[in-house]
């Protein structure tokens, strides 16, 4: 099994801007000063180039457009409510945000259908949204897919016995903890797992300052050393330039990419970047609205497709 893809799905933004039912916990987002149809406009400005980026880089890019019709600011970010898997499975996650529910479309899999891809079998968990109960997709979930580990930090947003249900579901061992950022002098759980860490073929980009207990920090780290990670680890600094929010992705030729932002790129410094470039070529681009407003990277924006190819 393969950890990285070359075909990821992406949403283009209609109706983008700060999301006032995730601000409540996702201590990344900022308020704009600017018309909502500013925001948008600037933020499909970033997806647009952010695109073609990956586009240079030989990466198969599916873009869907979203719905106009629906209330869904953050439908930039399909990687939360679905993922897709190499034996054809597609999971379907329950989500914290109502008004982020709308943006589970069938459209989507049809379109993927279209492209050559076959879905075999969809598993849902959005029955748990009735308990309260939430998951969101890898955002909340890390996945090493070639050694079948799944990393989670515990938060509103992860619940634990959902992550063991998928981690039973799809066959992965599960490694949960609990990760912490400074908000206004206290310590509060970081939203998503995948702001925090990231892993690819041979690297893992993590925040080990954010995990608090010194047990579970360790056992992190002792796991990403079983797996023979080269590991990076950031500064909670550079985790709120979403440092840890990378991905990734084969280019052309099967080239190793690491994605992220521009803002990302630049909080590295020089012999993290040395490390990196030792495994990936370092791609990014400037997300600044879609950060800013939206509390997410460029990690988020990408949902990777491992789909098995119609025969």
């Amino acid at each position: 099994m393969s950890q990285t893809t070359n075909t990821i799905l992406m949403i283009r933004p209609v109706n983008f801007r700060m999301n006032e039912q995730t601000a409540i916990n996702n201590y990344f987002q900022t308020e704009a000063k600017l018309k909502n149809e500013e925001i948008n406009k600037k933020a499909q400005t970033e997806f647009d180039a952010f695109v073609e980026v990956l586009r240079n880089e030989g990466v198969n890019v599916i873009v869907e457009s979203d719905d106009i019709l629906m209330d869904t600011p953050d439908s930039i970010f399909p990687n939360n409510w679905v993922s897709f898997h190499d034996n054809g499975d597609v999971a379907i996650y329950p989500m914290f945000a109502e008004n982020r529910r709308q943006e589970r479309r069938d459209e989507v899999f049809i379109r993927l259908e279209r492209e050559g891809f076959k879905i075999e079998n969809i598993i849902d968990y959005t029955s748990a949204e009735d308990e309260g109960l939430y998951l969101e997709g890898t955002g909340s979930l890390v996945l090493d897919r070639e050694h079948k580990i799944a990393y989670c930090a515990l938060s509103p947003r992860a619940d634990e016995d959902l992550f063991i249900e998928f981690c039973e579901d799809f066959d992965y061992f599960p490694v949960l903890f609990k990760a912490n950022q400074t908000v206004n002098g206290e310590r509060l759980p970081i939203y998503h797992t995948n702001v925090m860490m990231c892993i690819g073929t041979k690297l893992a980009v993590i925040c080990l300052d954010c995990i608090d207990d010194k047990k579970e920090r360790k056992q992190v780290l002792q796991q990403l050393k079983n797996s023979n990670k080269t590991i990076v680890n950031i500064s909670e600094t550079q985790m709120n330039q979403f440092a840890g929010n990378m991905l990734q992705l084969s280019g052309a030729n099967n080239s190793d990419l690491l994605v992220m932002s521009k803002a990302a790129h630049l909080s590295l410094i020089k012999a993290q970047i040395e490390i990196i470039e030792q495994h990936c070529k370092i791609i990014s681009s400037s997300l600044e609205t879609i950060e800013t407003c939206g509390g997410g990277s460029a990690r988020c924006m990408m949902a990777e497709v491992f789909l098995p190819k119609v025969d």
